[in-house]
Protein backbone atom coordinates (compact mmCIF):
# COMPACT_ATOMS: atom_id res chain seq x y z
CA UNK A 1 0.00 0.00 0.00
CA UNK A 2 1.30 3.20 -0.92
CA UNK A 3 2.19 5.16 2.14
CA UNK A 4 1.33 9.28 2.98
CA UNK A 5 4.34 12.11 2.06
CA UNK A 6 5.00 14.71 4.44
CA UNK A 7 5.26 18.38 3.54
CA UNK A 8 5.93 21.68 4.91
CA UNK A 9 4.46 25.06 3.82
CA UNK A 10 4.72 28.50 5.28
CA UNK A 11 2.06 31.44 5.62
CA UNK A 12 3.75 34.91 5.58
CA UNK A 13 1.91 38.13 6.05
CA UNK A 14 3.20 41.80 6.07
CA UNK A 15 1.91 45.01 5.43
CA UNK A 16 1.89 46.67 2.03
CA UNK A 17 4.49 49.57 2.44
CA UNK A 18 2.39 53.03 2.69
CA UNK A 19 2.71 54.68 -0.31
CA UNK A 20 -0.35 57.22 -0.01
CA UNK A 21 -2.65 54.55 0.08
CA UNK A 22 -4.94 55.70 2.62
CA UNK A 23 -4.49 52.95 4.86
CA UNK A 24 -1.85 49.76 3.72
CA UNK A 25 -2.98 45.96 3.22
CA UNK A 26 -2.34 42.59 4.36
CA UNK A 27 -0.62 40.75 1.72
CA UNK A 28 1.68 37.41 1.15
CA UNK A 29 4.14 36.04 -1.20
CA UNK A 30 3.29 33.20 -3.18
CA UNK A 31 5.16 30.89 -5.45
CA UNK A 32 3.74 29.58 -9.00
CA UNK A 33 3.89 26.05 -9.26
CA UNK A 34 6.11 25.00 -12.32
CA UNK A 35 5.28 21.45 -12.34
CA UNK A 36 1.72 19.14 -11.54
CA UNK A 37 -0.09 19.18 -10.37
CA UNK A 38 -1.66 22.22 -10.43
CA UNK A 39 0.80 23.81 -12.87
CA UNK A 40 0.65 27.38 -13.62
CA UNK A 41 -1.22 27.78 -9.77
CA UNK A 42 -0.17 29.68 -7.39
CA UNK A 43 1.01 28.19 -4.08
CA UNK A 44 2.07 28.82 -0.48
CA UNK A 45 6.13 27.85 -0.22
CA UNK A 46 6.94 24.96 1.05
CA UNK A 47 8.44 21.36 -0.07
CA UNK A 48 8.89 18.15 0.94
CA UNK A 49 10.21 16.76 4.08
CA UNK A 50 13.65 14.99 3.80
CA UNK A 51 14.04 12.09 6.31
CA UNK A 52 16.94 13.65 7.85
CA UNK A 53 14.97 17.55 8.46
CA UNK A 54 13.09 18.77 11.67
CA UNK A 55 10.31 20.10 10.61
CA UNK A 56 10.79 23.75 11.83
CA UNK A 57 14.27 23.71 9.82
CA UNK A 58 12.66 22.35 6.36
CA UNK A 59 10.04 25.14 6.75
CA UNK A 60 12.59 27.77 7.39
CA UNK A 61 14.92 26.15 4.57
CA UNK A 62 12.04 26.16 1.52
CA UNK A 63 10.80 29.49 2.70
CA UNK A 64 14.18 31.17 2.69
CA UNK A 65 14.69 29.01 -0.88
CA UNK A 66 11.82 30.12 -2.85
CA UNK A 67 11.66 33.99 -1.89
CA UNK A 68 14.40 34.43 -0.04
CA UNK A 69 13.19 35.33 3.43
CA UNK A 70 14.04 34.23 6.90
CA UNK A 71 11.52 35.64 9.59
CA UNK A 72 13.43 35.24 13.21
CA UNK A 73 10.58 33.37 14.42
CA UNK A 74 8.44 30.85 12.44
CA UNK A 75 5.48 29.13 14.82
CA UNK A 76 3.61 25.94 13.92
CA UNK A 77 0.08 26.88 12.61
CA UNK A 78 -1.98 23.66 11.86
CA UNK A 79 -1.48 20.53 10.10
CA UNK A 80 -3.44 19.72 6.62
CA UNK A 81 -4.16 15.91 6.15
CA UNK A 82 -7.38 15.41 4.09
CA UNK A 83 -7.40 12.22 2.64
CA UNK A 84 -8.21 14.10 -1.51
CA UNK A 85 -6.16 16.96 -0.67
CA UNK A 86 -3.56 16.48 -3.57
CA UNK A 87 -4.76 14.42 -6.57
CA UNK A 88 -2.84 11.31 -7.03
CA UNK A 89 -1.38 10.95 -3.91
CA UNK A 90 -1.68 11.45 -0.09
CA UNK A 91 -0.20 14.22 1.21
CA UNK A 92 -0.14 15.56 4.80
CA UNK A 93 1.20 19.40 4.98
CA UNK A 94 2.37 21.21 8.03
CA UNK A 95 1.94 24.47 7.97
CA UNK A 96 3.72 27.30 9.62
CA UNK A 97 3.15 30.94 9.96
CA UNK A 98 5.21 34.12 10.58
CA UNK A 99 5.14 37.94 10.14
CA UNK A 100 7.23 39.90 8.81
CA UNK A 101 7.54 44.13 8.58
CA UNK A 102 8.49 45.94 5.65
CA UNK A 103 11.90 46.36 5.81
CA UNK A 104 12.34 42.47 5.19
CA UNK A 105 9.82 42.08 2.44
CA UNK A 106 12.25 44.54 0.49
CA UNK A 107 14.84 41.88 0.52
CA UNK A 108 12.58 39.19 -0.69
CA UNK A 109 13.10 37.77 -4.10
CA UNK A 110 9.85 39.31 -6.51
CA UNK A 111 9.99 37.45 -9.88
CA UNK A 112 7.83 36.41 -12.40
CA UNK A 113 7.21 33.44 -10.25
CA UNK A 114 7.29 34.81 -6.74
CA UNK A 115 5.18 37.39 -6.11
CA UNK A 116 2.90 39.26 -3.20
CA UNK A 117 -0.68 39.40 -3.24
CA UNK A 118 -3.03 41.46 -0.94
CA UNK A 119 -5.56 39.19 1.11
CA UNK A 120 -8.44 40.48 -0.90
CA UNK A 121 -6.83 40.12 -4.36
CA UNK A 122 -5.47 36.22 -4.16
CA UNK A 123 -5.20 34.80 -7.48
CA UNK A 124 -6.86 30.63 -8.31
CA UNK A 125 -4.15 28.48 -5.51
CA UNK A 126 -3.00 24.94 -5.72
CA UNK A 127 -4.46 22.19 -3.41
CA UNK A 128 -6.36 23.63 -0.45
CA UNK A 129 -4.09 26.37 0.15
CA UNK A 130 -7.03 28.94 -0.40
CA UNK A 131 -8.26 27.48 3.14
CA UNK A 132 -5.31 26.84 4.77
CA UNK A 133 -4.55 31.09 4.13
CA UNK A 134 -8.28 31.75 5.20
CA UNK A 135 -7.12 29.42 8.46
CA UNK A 136 -4.15 31.26 9.33
CA UNK A 137 -6.21 34.98 8.87
CA UNK A 138 -8.58 33.94 11.40
CA UNK A 139 -5.72 32.87 13.76
CA UNK A 140 -3.79 36.10 13.03
CA UNK A 141 -7.40 38.04 13.72
CA UNK A 142 -7.76 36.32 17.11
CA UNK A 143 -4.58 36.51 18.56
CA UNK A 144 -4.03 40.01 17.92
CA UNK A 145 -6.52 40.68 19.81
CA UNK A 146 -5.15 39.10 23.31
CA UNK A 147 -1.30 39.49 22.67
CA UNK A 148 1.25 41.85 21.50
CA UNK A 149 1.53 39.78 18.03
CA UNK A 150 0.88 43.57 16.11
CA UNK A 151 4.66 44.49 17.01
CA UNK A 152 5.81 41.39 14.60
CA UNK A 153 4.52 43.85 11.68
CA UNK A 154 6.56 47.45 12.73
CA UNK A 155 10.27 48.14 12.78
CA UNK A 156 11.88 48.78 16.47
CA UNK A 157 9.97 51.98 17.24
CA UNK A 158 6.96 52.99 15.51
CA UNK A 159 4.04 56.00 15.98
CA UNK A 160 0.83 55.54 17.40
CA UNK A 161 -0.85 55.66 14.11
CA UNK A 162 1.32 53.53 12.39
CA UNK A 163 0.19 50.72 15.27
CA UNK A 164 -3.54 51.46 14.89
CA UNK A 165 -3.27 50.90 11.40
CA UNK A 166 -1.81 47.21 12.04
CA UNK A 167 -5.06 46.63 13.86
CA UNK A 168 -7.21 48.09 11.35
CA UNK A 169 -6.05 46.14 8.90
CA UNK A 170 -5.63 43.02 10.42
CA UNK A 171 -9.17 43.47 11.94
CA UNK A 172 -10.77 45.01 8.83
CA UNK A 173 -12.43 47.56 10.77
CA UNK A 174 -11.81 51.60 12.16
CA UNK A 175 -10.88 52.42 15.46
CA UNK A 176 -11.40 55.31 17.13
CA UNK A 177 -7.85 57.17 17.42
CA UNK A 178 -8.51 58.64 20.47
CA UNK A 179 -9.64 55.61 22.25
CA UNK A 180 -7.03 53.62 20.94
CA UNK A 181 -4.21 56.01 22.10
CA UNK A 182 -6.10 56.19 25.78
CA UNK A 183 -6.26 52.30 25.70
CA UNK A 184 -2.85 51.70 24.46
CA UNK A 185 -1.02 54.64 26.67
CA UNK A 186 -3.14 52.75 29.81
CA UNK A 187 -2.39 49.03 29.05
CA UNK A 188 1.69 49.74 30.13
CA UNK A 189 2.52 47.54 26.80
CA UNK A 190 4.35 50.11 25.40
CA UNK A 191 7.48 53.01 26.32
CA UNK A 192 7.51 56.52 24.64
CA UNK A 193 11.15 56.76 23.58
CA UNK A 194 11.07 60.91 23.80
CA UNK A 195 11.86 60.63 20.39
CA UNK A 196 9.65 61.89 17.37
CA UNK A 197 9.40 60.92 13.67
CA UNK A 198 10.96 63.31 11.45
CA UNK A 199 10.09 64.15 7.39
CA UNK A 200 6.54 64.53 8.59
CA UNK A 201 4.58 67.40 7.34
CA UNK A 202 2.93 68.62 10.17
CA UNK A 203 4.16 67.95 14.01
CA UNK A 204 6.52 64.67 14.41
CA UNK A 205 4.58 61.85 15.99
CA UNK A 206 5.94 60.60 18.77
CA UNK A 207 7.84 57.31 18.82
CA UNK A 208 7.16 54.33 20.66
CA UNK A 209 8.75 50.98 21.30
CA UNK A 210 6.82 47.79 23.22
CA UNK A 211 8.06 46.65 26.38
CA UNK A 212 8.84 42.83 26.54
CA UNK A 213 7.86 42.62 30.20
CA UNK A 214 4.89 44.31 30.20
CA UNK A 215 1.32 42.30 29.64
CA UNK A 216 -0.48 43.00 25.86
CA UNK A 217 -3.09 44.95 25.52
CA UNK A 218 -6.95 43.47 25.23
CA UNK A 219 -8.92 44.08 22.38
CA UNK A 220 -11.11 44.77 20.95
CA UNK A 221 -11.15 48.90 21.17
CA UNK A 222 -13.81 50.86 22.72
CA UNK A 223 -15.26 53.36 19.53
CA UNK A 224 -14.36 51.08 16.52
CA UNK A 225 -16.54 51.73 13.61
Amino acid sequence: MPHARLAVSTVIFALSPDEGAERPSLRLPLVRRLREPGLGRWALPGGWLPVDEALEAAAARTLEETTGLAPAHLEQLYTFGAVDRSPGERVVSVVYWALVHSDEVEQAVADENVQWFDEDELPPLAFDHLAIIGYALSRLRTRLEYSGLAHAFLGETFTMAELRAVYEVVLRKRLDPANFRRTMETSGALVDTGERKSGTPHRPPALYRFDPRAAPPRMPFAGSR
